[in-house]
């Protein structure tokens, strides 16, 4: 009986020792590895949703890859380009606003293709401006090429 205890102790602690260590983990800050590719990212991210939340099309078309993959929780996978810029302007044009959540995009570099990015974003629908908008997790594909960056992948999770 004895043994057994001392086991059940044993592994609660172990269980809050590595529950606080995730969580610690969680709370460091991001750093990017390379500077320069993050805030490249960063501006290209910006570039993307002021064409975004100013229904640009052709902007964003142009940062589109000929090959996007567009994967939404919620809508499913997208492979065409045309479908995807005809479902914007159906769908989000004057509708739809994005707001980055302040501080949370990460950018990790991916060797000979470009880079992948994950961050926090809201999105408000202008016709219920009061309505409330929860956080939602992004992950973009970049690829640079040919002196520019295209997106290729996103995962859009709300």
């Amino acid at each position: 009986m004895r043994i057994f205890i001392t086991l059940v102790l044993t592994t609660a602690f172990l269980s809050c020792n590595s529950k606080n260590e995730m969580a610690i983990n969680q709370e460091q800050k991001y750093i990017p590895d390379d500077k320069e590719l993050y805030e490249n990212i960063v501006l290209m991210d910006k570039e993307y949703f002021d064409a975004y939340n100013s229904c640009d099309l052709e902007k964003q078309a142009s940062l589109y890859a000929d090959d996007i993959e567009f994967f939404h929780d919620k809508g499913g996978l997208t492979t065409s380009k045309e479908e995807l810029i005809n479902s914007l302007e159906k769908y989000i044009c004057g509708k739809v606003t994005r707001e980055l959540v302040e501080g949370s995009i990460e950018v990790y570099p991916i060797k000979d293709y470009g880079a992948v990015q994950i961050g926090l974003h809201k999105f408000h629908n202008n016709q219920e401006p009061d309505a409330p908008s929860r956080p939602g997790k992004f992950i973009t594909m970049w690829q640079h090429k040919n002196d520019s960056w295209k997106i290729t992948k996103v995962i859009s999770l709300h």
